[in-house]
């Protein structure tokens, strides 16, 4: 009988959206001590303490249609790859969805030290989730990533109008068209860092958790990428240049108005004077 935990070595990284995740997630991806499944954002904890609609049985054959299932070519795809994304979706595609099915997803994970999801809807469970998360693993570590609430925003929305095709509305939307949107609940949660860091500090002992700032991510990335690497009490790892350098899930290129951020200015000042108030100094370049 395994002496193992549920879960083993958990590595959560539970970032704001558009404050460099999907980055961290690409680098670290090629770390030989982290193991990642198929689906990067699995959303299973945000599933089982806040929504238990985020992982229906319509949303997970979205997934898996749209995501796996038709994305490969035969000429070219390998068929022990193949075969291995296929037992993925299949134990993704089981039932029920629960603790169990979760550590399944894992099941593929050969000597890697741990188990890793970056989904960003994590950040929103409840402080009193926390402790359960951590009575199934051996070990876990949670990494949270803040950006400039400003510049954060300003991308999300972008990206969101983007991908919704609705673009034209960066051109005619009025300052109060942008705030309204901006302050819809899957958008500004986003930017609420001291709540969310307060529900993980209420939860989990500080040392199972790392907080760190976008600003500060790039302005020294090997560095940094040291700190989480010693974080996990994992090896450094000399990962390529050309790797670092790469952008993902860009943005359209659009200036910010004038005008934006005097609509949160408010709302920017509480969310620093919250984190300062917890021992976070946030970086003076923050508008």
């Amino acid at each position: 009988m395994s002496d193992h935990r549920l879960f083993g070595n958990l590595f959560l990284s539970i970032g704001a959206m558009k404050a460099g995740t999907t980055w961290l997630y690409t680098v670290l991806s090629r770390h030989p001590e982290l193991h990642f499944s198929l689906e990067k954002e699995v959303h299973y904890f945000y599933h089982r303490y806040v929504n238990s609609g985020q992982l229906s049985e319509t949303n997970r054959l979205k997934n898996a249609k749209q995501r796996y299932l038709f994305r490969f070519e035969p000429e070219r795809a390998k068929i022990d790859r193949v075969r291995q994304n296929l037992h993925w979706v299949s134990s993704y595609l089981s039932r029920p969805v629960d603790d169990h099915w979760y550590s399944n997803l894992f099941d593929l994970r050969g000597p890697q030290t741990y188990a890793c999801d970056f989904s960003n809807l994590t950040a929103h469970v409840p402080s009193e989730a926390w402790p359960h998360i951590q009575g199934e693993c051996d070990k876990l570590r949670v990494l949270y990533t803040m950006r400039d609430p400003i510049k954060r925003l300003w991308s999300h929305t972008k990206f969101h109008l983007q991908i919704t095709d609705q673009l034209e509305k960066l051109d005619s939307w009025t300052p109060e068209d942008f705030r309204a949107f901006a302050k819809k609940d899957f958008l500004w949660d986003n930017a609420e860092y001291g709540a969310v860091l307060r529900r993980v500090n209420d939860g989990l002992p500080r040392e199972t958790w790392k907080a760190l700032f976008y600003e500060d991510l790039h302005a020294d990335q090997r560095g940094t990428l040291k700190s989480i690497e010693d974080f996990l009490g994992i090896s450094n790892f000399n990962y390529p240049q050309a790797l670092l350098e790469k952008r993902t899930t860009e943005s359209v290129k659009v200036s910010m108005p004038e005008f934006f951020p005097e609509l949160f200015a408010e709302d920017v000042s509480r969310i620093k004077s919250e984190l300062t108030d917890l021992g976070f100094e946030p970086p003076s370049s923050w508008l």
